[in-house]
């Protein structure tokens, strides 16, 4: 495609539920033609025609499991090909248990995805996004990054990890007319906590986000071209403001609140959607 095509496109990864989903409606609804990344071959196709029919835009799919080296390799393939206009990197998953008993595979899945294929699919996005002198780029971090939180180690330093290359990244592109934002939401109602194995339960309601609200903010900042790093919810906002300046053993002491139970799994954890 070129730069004189009728409607931007956007690439979206992690696209047939939660956040990625209601990324591709409303980039729909705003007239872009989309690329939507994911596992489900017949959730993407379903998805694709019923975006296609009720906003008329072209909306193609591409099944890749980005947790691998050949699936990351293939969405690169179609950004160096496609050259979008907007990249939102939101694939990802959490998992549940300390270290000292969690499946190893998992783990290593986990990190690839929300490090490796986050910045490959980012570099490859920028190199194009740099020749044309526009673009966006939205990395959907957490609350979570601001965190270290037993039975969550990985989750918490990768989805940190997403959070500072999106702001190191923007220092490096913003005066090539590039937007970069780290989207850092907090417990959003989606199927993440469900595919995760954590009960939603045990949160108070008021911590829950609706997530057409954490999109429609994410949106309304590229708009703006600003702030780089957006916290939905002014809740979360203060919650961030607290963990980033209490003192540090204070600050382990109100999130320490953790257990063994007889699997050796973290009882009581912070665990916010991606």
């Amino acid at each position: 495609m070129s730069d004189a095509r009728a409607r931007p496109l956007a690439l979206i990864t992690g696209a047939t539920s939660g956040i990625g989903r209601e990324f591709a409606e409303q980039l729909a609804i705003a007239g872009h033609d989309l690329v939507i990344v994911a596992r489900d071959a017949d959730r993407l196709t379903a998805i694709a025609a019923d975006l296609s029919d009720r906003y008329g835009i072209d909306c193609r799919t591409l099944v890749a499991d980005l947790s691998r080296d050949d699936g990351v390799d293939s969405v690169v393939r179609q950004i160096d090909e496609l050259q979008p206009d907007v990249l939102v990197n939101n694939a990802g998953f959490g998992t549940t248990g300390t270290l000292g008993r969690a499946d190893r595979a998992s783990q290593d899945s986990m990190l690839r995805l929300h490090v490796l294929a986050v910045h490959r699919l980012a570099q490859a996005a920028v190199q194009g996004m740099i020749r044309r002198g526009s673009g966006t780029i939205v990395i959907v971090s957490s609350v979570a990054s601001y965190l270290t939180s037993p039975g969550n180690v990985n989750y918490c330093a990768s989805k940190a990890f997403q959070r500072i290359y999106a702001e190191g990244l923007s220092l490096e592109v913003a005066h090539h007319g590039i937007y970069v934002q780290a989207l850092c939401p907090g417990f959003t109602r989606t199927e993440f906590h469900a595919r995760g194995g954590i009960d939603s339960s045990r949160y108070p309601s008021w911590m829950w986000l609706d997530v057409r609200r954490v999109v429609g903010e994410s949106l309304a900042a590229v708009a703006r071209r600003r702030p780089v790093v957006v916290i939905p919810a002014l809740r979360y906002r203060v919650i961030v403001l607290l963990l980033r300046y209490l003192p540090l053993w204070l600050r382990n002491r109100l999130l320490g609140f953790y257990r063994r139970d007889g699997r050796g799994t973290a009882a009581t954890r912070m665990h916010p959607g991606q």
